[in-house]
């Protein structure tokens, strides 16, 4: 079987070695081609392009690369006909595969996608483009599935990677003994996002809820994992090396794992939250205009995702004017104050997260080998 596979950037590589692996270990002569990282490669992949061919963020950046984007794709089309390929599987970078997948399927090639765009949430016409695109859409999430049912494309919910990755029963006092932390101290966990423009607009407000916060639990312990150096910089400068806080490089499902409660800007910070099984609070704010073509542009009732899968709002989201240091110090004081409420909102998430706990990569891989298996190549005699 062949397998023609196109990742976008580290996270697709990540997700496209697992796939790869699961596929090897059902199917002995699968062969692979394409676009992936250091990861796909060393499952096999043949290289037609690096994988940071696709990686251009901003929609100025896009413009100015999009006739070298067409050529890529205008060569991978050709690639997979070539190839004979049983079957291409675009891996996210949606905005590119979804285009290369609707050729491919167009000359009987079968499709899939892996790793639904946000397409529930903005911008829902596009579903039409993905109905025309693939044979089958994987998405990580329970909703999501629901979204394309309703929507008749074809869908399997194969669970979420993240949700196999962590642990369901989680060691608080190992984590609080790896960073430092009293087993008895109360403890908050600070997340402020992994981008420049998330701290520029949130780093602020969430300092100074750290300090409203002191005023009423003096003995307050926090940590802040910093995502990458650049952000730990940013945070320096916005004063929280003066606070008597715990900055770390990284380490933010250590952080979750050994807090009470956690404050994160919204974001798959969520997520990992939930599979920490840590009470929350979700902030956030953007530029004016951004926040007022959003609240334009999205459908949802929540941003947050532990609120998305439940469908209901488990967890506090304060956006744009209301994210203030006192509704978001109000919104966290219970949580690290009141034991049972989060012991029932604990055992809520432990029950969210083996929902997710699938064996993502084993179930993507079942999928795609479902639909090598019907390719007009493979009924060849």
């Amino acid at each position: 079987m062949r397998v023609f596979l196109v990742a976008g950037e580290l996270s697709g590589d990540i997700l496209g070695s697992g796939l790869m692996r699961e596929m090897k270990a059902r199917h002995g002569t699968v062969e692979f081609r394409g676009i992936g990282g250091p990861r796909m490669m060393a499952e096999g992949l043949d290289v037609l392009y690096p994988l940071e061919t696709l990686s251009v963020m901003g929609l100025v950046e896009v413009l100015k690369h999009l006739p070298r984007l067409i050529g890529v794709r205008r060569h991978l089309r050709r690639a997979a006909l070539e190839w004979h390929s049983d079957v291409m599987v675009g891996i996210d970078a949606p905005d590119f595969n979804l285009g290369l997948e609707r050729q491919l399927r167009n000359t009987g090639m079968k499709t899939a996608h892996y790793v639904s765009p946000s397409v529930w949430a903005w911008r829902q016409g596009r579903v039409k483009t993905i109905r025309e695109a693939v044979d089958q859409m994987l998405t990580f999430l329970p909703f999501e599935a629901g979204f394309y049912e309703q929507h008749k494309v074809p869908v399997t919910f194969v669970g979420h990677p993240l949700a196999d990755e962590l642990p369901l029963d989680n060691d608080r006092r190992a984590a609080r003994e790896a960073l430092g932390i009293a087993a008895d101290a109360k403890l908050l966990a600070v997340l402020p996002g992994s981008r420049g423009n998330e701290i520029r607009y949130l780093g602020p407000t969430f300092i100074d809820t750290i300090k409203w916060l002191r005023q009423e639990l003096p003995d307050l312990e926090v940590v802040i994992p910093a995502a990458t150096p650049m952000r730990r910089s940013e945070l320096e400068t916005l004063g929280a090396s003066t606070l008597n806080v715990h900055l770390l490089d990284s380490r933010s499902w250590e952080a979750m794992t050994a807090a009470d409660a956690v404050l994160l800007a919204s974001g798959t910070a969520a997520l990992e939250a939930m599979l920490c099984h840590r009470p929350m609070v979700v902030a956030y704010k953007m530029a004016p205009m951004t926040h007022t073509i959003a609240k334009r542009m999205v459908k949802t009732q929540w941003i947050s995702l532990p609120n998305l899968i439940a469908r209901e709002t488990l967890v506090p989201e304060l956006i744009q004017d209301q994210a203030t240091p006192e509704s978001i110090g109000a919104a966290l004081l219970p949580l690290l104050t009141d034991e049972t409420a989060n012991t029932e909102l604990t055992q809520r998430f432990r029950a969210m997260h083996v929902d997710l706990q699938r064996n993502a990569s084993a179930r993507a891989a079942d999928a795609v080998l479902a639909l090598g298996r019907s390719s007009s190549r493979q009924a060849m005699p």
